[in-house]
């Protein structure tokens, strides 16, 4: 009935291996999945991470993001992220994962809204190599458990507005509790709720309807970033994502004529909007993209993911165009976190795509995800050990904590979840609305 933890961590992307890598091994550390292991988007990741080159390009990386993000951005945050990259790089590197290098270091790539490479990537599957190294560590560490197919359905708050745990339903269905010093939302975004989207469909904005709920402060919920180039595809479910970096290496996109109309290194808004605007000029429900620029060699060693599903799906980019179409991809606002990625409410913290610290402004510059992600799970794994070293946390009675739990109020989950579902919608709308 009730689970102890000192820290529950909800989520197993990038976000949320990342913070329980960098807690103590005498911490206890419970992380929970609504799917299987390898069922985050961090998984899907294609492009790469950001990483600054050196002291000259600091000044146009922080432009650049904050152009990206219609100057909209917060500056320090901003700074904290670039200033930390290179850490992040090199502790990544540490847990074992590789970066494509030739014989004078890393290679980079560039992508739209960069003034020039800055990217660090493995192969086209940079995401997949990241996530699945950190998974590899953390799966080692005694301190750490994972459940897969267990969902959280609510936070456990004290009488004093303090978060002192989750509501799970753990893989056989069960309801139960878990009673933790500390939780940390690492959910990912919302894409489940979009008939068009990058993201797994379970990702469907849970941890933004339980903070609505109990009155935590989110921001910025109508900030949803669409991809200008996913493969186009009548079939049901996620649509594949063809990386910003193809169009950083040569690729262009053409429409029905096969004429160029766009400056595609713009930032992805931009090229959404020139997509979306040429789609009903040509009366089409895509455009083309065409890899032509990019030697057949190059194709293969770099996008060998991205030529694998094309050939899957028909299409040989190698040989010809490709039709693409803009897809929901990434969701900029989220629940409001200081630098230190604590919430309104204490003791919760939150991190990756389901925070808000405000890095990307109202636009993400391409392949700041995942460095964001990483630089502030670290800062809130850094934050919660050094409130938990205090002494003062306080583990409530099994009696009290079951009271407040309510369990038995989670009788009818599909229920739950709909109004999760509708509850976001609604918000997001209404958020809309006033800057109509």
């Amino acid at each position: 009935m009730i689970k102890d933890t000192d820290v529950v961590i909800v989520g197993i992307g990038a976000a949320g291996l990342f913070c329980a890598l960098h807690f103590p091994e005498d911490t206890k550390i419970l992380m929970i999945t609504k799917d299987t292991v390898d069922k985050s988007d961090s998984f899907l990741a294609q492009g790469g991470i950001c990483m600054l080159r050196n002291e000259e390009d600091y000044e146009q990386y922080f432009e650049d993001t904050m152009k990206a993000g219609h100057y909209e951005n917060n500056k320090e945050s901003v700074e904290i992220m670039i200033k930390s990259s290179q850490k992040i790089v090199s502790e990544l590197m540490g847990y074992g994962v590789e970066f494509e290098k030739d014989g004078r270091g890393f290679m980079f790539t560039r992508e739209g809204g960069h003034s020039q490479p800055r990217i660090l990537f493995h192969k086209d599957i940079t995401g997949r190599e990241i996530t699945s190294t950190l998974l590899d560590n953390a799966i080692k560490r005694k301190n750490i458990e994972i459940l897969e197919y267990t969902s959280m359905l609510d936070i456990i708050c004290s009488k004093d507005n303090k978060c002192c745990g989750i509501v799970v339903r753990g893989s056989d269905g069960t309801i139960s509790a878990v009673r933790a010093l500390y939780t940390v939302f690492a959910c990912g975004g919302l894409g489940g709720l979009y008939k068009h989207s990058t993201n797994f469909r379970h990702i469907t904005g849970d941890a933004l309807a339980i903070a609505y709920k109990h009155n935590i402060e989110v921001e910025h919920v109508d900030y949803i970033q669409i991809h200008p180039t996913t493969l186009y595809s009548e079939k049901p479910g996620r649509r594949f994502l063809i990386s910003e970096s193809v169009r950083g290496e040569g690729a262009v996109l053409l429409n029905k004529d096969k004429k160029r109309f766009c400056n595609e290194l713009n930032p992805r808004d931009i090229v959404t909007n020139d997509i979306k605007k040429q789609m009903e000029k040509d009366n089409m429900p895509y455009v083309w993209l065409s890899m032509e620029n990019i030697p057949e060699d190059e194709i293969r060693a770099h996008f060998p993911n991205i030529l694998e599903q094309c050939l899957k799906e028909g299409y040989d980019p190698v040989r010809e165009c490709i039709p693409v179409v803009p897809a929901q991809h990434y969701f900029m606002g989220g629940i409001k976190v200081n630098s230190d990625s604590m919430s309104s409410m204490p003791h919760l913290y939150a991190v990756g795509e389901t925070s808000c610290n405000g890095v990307h402004g109202k636009n993400r510059l391409a392949s700041n995800s995942l460095l964001e992600s990483m630089v502030f799970a670290e800062r809130a794994a850094e934050a919660v050990h050094k409130e938990m070293l205090s002494g003062t946390q306080e583990r409530l009675s099994d009696g009290c904590f079951l009271q407040m739990a309510q369990l038995g109020a989670y009788n009818d989950i599909e229920a739950l979840e709909e109004e999760y579902k509708q509850r976001v919608l609604s918000e997001i709308e209404k958020e809309r609305k006033k800057y109509e």
